[in-house]
Formats: structure tokens, sequence, C-alpha cells
């Protein structure tokens, strides 16, 4: 067991020491090792943790937000729920649009079924904008409000 040790600290000496010590050099220059001042060391210390930690954060968010950075924002989604009603227990009522298409769909525990397709959005904008030639006076748009609530 002595023999493994003194051949371990061999190696750990031939590692560590300068090479200058196997040479035989006796006059050499030794080296002054001055420890750094610790206030300056616990400053970097302090300042390159809170590095790793801010790019860590900042890799978490992009990570998350990744689709919304690489999506541009002036693009709308062509898939919408733009109205659902609740039927009872677990059966609904969906008005789906795609694109300028409008589908009313029912959900149930049995599936999702198309009831019918409705009118497309560009015809409907037309027409509500027929409807209102002008204006509409705020008492008037109050009660449209009120009625749909």
């Amino acid at each position: 067991m002595k023999k493994f040790q003194k051949i371990f600290a061999a190696i750990i000496a031939a590692f560590c020491l300068p090479p200058s010590v196997f040479a035989g050099e006796t006059n050499s220059v030794p080296i002054s090792q001055t420890l750094p001042d610790a206030g300056v060391s616990l400053v970097r210390v302090i300042g390159s943790l809170a590095l790793v930690i801010g790019l860590f954060l900042a890799g978490a968010w992009l990570f998350k937000n990744w689709r919304r950075i690489s999506m541009p924002n002036s693009k709308q989604p062509k898939l919408n729920i733009f109205e659902t009603r609740s039927l009872g227990a677990r059966q609904s009522v969906f008005v789906v649009g795609y694109e300028k298409q409008r589908f009313l769909v029912a959900a149930s525990p049995a599936g999702v079924n198309l009831i019918t397709h409705l009118p497309d959005a560009a015809e409907e904008e037309t027409a509500a904008a027929e409807k209102t030639s002008g204006p509409m006076p705020f008492a008037q748009a109050l009660a449209q409000v009120l009625k749909k609530k």
C-alpha cells in the first residue's frame, strides 16, 4: 500500500512542480505569488454569477416566447373562434372562422359535428355597412350593446 502512495505522490509532484526542479537548476528565480485582493475577487465572482444567471433567465424567456418573436405581429391567425354557447352538460355550439369562411360547429361527448356554413365575413361586413349609413347616435349604440348582453 505504501508503494502505491509513493508512486501517487511522485505523479502528483511531477505534474505540480515546475520543470526546472527536474532539470537540476538551482539558481532559478523564485516566483513570488501574491494573492489577489479579496474585495476585487468577490466583485468578480458576484459579477460572473449575475452574468450567468442573467444569461440563463434570458435563454429561458427566449425559449418560452420564441413563437411570439419568430412570427411577425402583422399576421392575423387564420383560424378563430368567434362565439361559444353552452347547451348543457358537455355540449356546446361554436361559430368558427377560417380566413373569410364561417361555420357553425357543435361539440358533444359523441364528437364534433358541422351544423352549417354561415355567410362569409366579407358579406356580413358589407351587409352591416349598408344598415348603418352614418354615425349612430350614442343612445342607440348604448341600447344595442345592452341588448346583446
